[in-house]
């Protein structure tokens, strides 16, 4: 829990200092990059939070694996490394996309459905995305068979259950009061 507490405080000083020089959209292709990497590469991760591994290898690593980042990027490798916090790499750049897609207006919002979703059921979500919020949305489809059919959309903390596993049981409870 302290360390996304310190991975937020992280990520809005980099999202504020990069805002100031108007730079936050190319840092946060560099903290994408950096947060993909570190969750698809198990070792790097191991790395990042050995304290058997020096600091001066952490860095040497770093600046191996991430070349021609913006200046904010690799400085706040500098910065996480001076505090002792290198291992919260991951969590900083992740919580900075978040943040600045907030600040961009945009939201990922979560479809699962049974299947791949088709051209028609995504323009049936992105007109019920447009009833629930104004923002600009980019659908991630999460595919999961024990919905049955239907979909599940998740926009933050909303969620509408259009599901057909929710609507058999909805029935089967109201079945079960009589």
């Amino acid at each position: 829990m302290a360390g996304t507490r310190a991975a937020i405080r992280y990520a809005k000083a980099a999202l504020s200092l990069a805002s100031d020089q108007n730079t936050a959209e190319t840092v946060n292709k560099d903290m994408i990059a950096i947060a993909n990497t570190i969750a698809e590469s198990e070792e790097l991760d191991q790395v990042l939070k050995s304290s058997v591994v020096k600091t001066e290898v952490k860095k040497a690593v770093l600046d191996k694996i991430f070349p021609g980042l913006n200046k904010i990027s690799s400085d706040l490798f500098d910065v996480l490394i001076a505090n002792k916090r290198i291992d919260i790499l991951g969590a900083v750049a992740t919580k900075y996309t978040v943040l600045f897609d907030e600040l961009s207006g945009k939201e990922v919002a979560q479809v699962t459905t049974a299947i791949p979703m088709t051209e028609d059921l995504e323009i049936k979500v992105l007109a019920k995305v447009k009833e629930l919020t104004s923002k600009s949305v980019e659908l991630e489809n999460i595919v999961d068979e024990s919905i049955l059919g239907g979909f599940i959309l998740r926009i933050g903390d909303k969620q509408y259950n259009a599901s057909v596993a929710n609507k058999l049981n909805k029935l089967k409870r109201e079945f079960s009061l009589n």
